[in-house]
């Protein structure tokens, strides 16, 4: 009797793009997490090897997916644009996200953000920030002999990475590019382009109202030199009435002359 033999199997691993839990819990949170990613992607907007995504779920080991986060943010220096379903390093050039952002919602518990300092240690994050809105405080801690070590002082912090700038003032964290420009809102961002759009509308006008008055000045040139160029025909031509008038009247002196010359014989 021939036994067969049945190969081993393989069982396929998923790494599910989400982790069933919702990107923030309020919108004080949501607004916050938006402003941070896309004022990011403003920024790098012309680099594209940044890679920055919110809410993704990443993956720093294959093989395993039950070690994973969803940082609030984070960046990825070194890898280019584009969707993703997910973070998966090894897809990745094994490039760990250098910075990310956590904020802190009422359902986070010490427990679990003490967990997420400790994988993002681990897996090789450069700066991690953490803001609490409700309590309007922020840390932060950077990467220092394979260690994540704590920020002493946040306010005025530079970034070594991003290269921005955070500012808690009595209400709320605000966050500035190197030239000077602040992080907005959505809402912020649409008004300030409506406004340009408006500038931008009013010196159209104002250039179409010069050029239409620069046409009519133009016009009013060519009609005073058709003008003065009519004068002067008309001019010529008086002239030219006056000499034929003068060359009549010789001819006639002439003849007159030439009779009296006869009368006189």
């Amino acid at each position: 009797m021939v036994q067969e033999i049945i190969p081993p199997t393989t069982t396929e691993i998923i790494y599910p793009d989400s982790d069933g839990q919702p990107m923030a819990d309020n919108t004080k949170q949501f607004r916050l997490i938006v402003t941070i990613k896309e004022n990011l992607e403003l920024l790098y907007a012309d680099n594209p090897d940044v890679f920055i995504a919110g809410d993704l779920l990443w993956y720093p080991i294959q093989g395993d997916n039950k070690i994973r986060r969803a940082p609030d943010v984070m960046v990825v220096f070194g890898r280019p644009k584009g969707d993703r379903g997910s973070y998966k390093q090894w897809l990745e050039n094994q490039i760990s996200p250098q910075v990310v952002f956590e904020i802190l919602s009422p359902g986070n518990t010490l427990k679990e953000m003490g967990e997420k300092l400790e994988f993002y240690e681990d897996y090789g994050v450069e700066e991690y920030y953490l803001y609490d809105p409700d309590t309007n405080n922020l840390s932060g801690w950077l990467r220092e002999e394979n260690r994540l070590r704590s920020i002493k002082n946040m306010q005025g912090w530079v970034s070594p990475r991003l290269n921005i700038t955070f500012a808690l003032n009595q209400n709320n964290l605000e966050i500035f590019t190197l030239t000077g420009q602040k992080f907005l809102t959505y809402t912020e961002l649409g008004k300030l382009q409506q406004e340009a759009e408006q500038r931008a509308e009013l010196e159209y006008q104002r250039a179409e109202l010069e050029y239409q008055r620069a046409e009519l000045e133009y016009q009013r040139a060519e009609q005073a030199e058709g003008r003065e160029q009519m004068a002067v025909q008309l001019a010529r031509q008086e002239q030219q009435r006056a000499e034929q008038a003068e060359a009549r009247m010789r001819e006639l002196e002439a003849k007159l002359r030439e009779l009296g010359q006869i009368t006189d014989i």
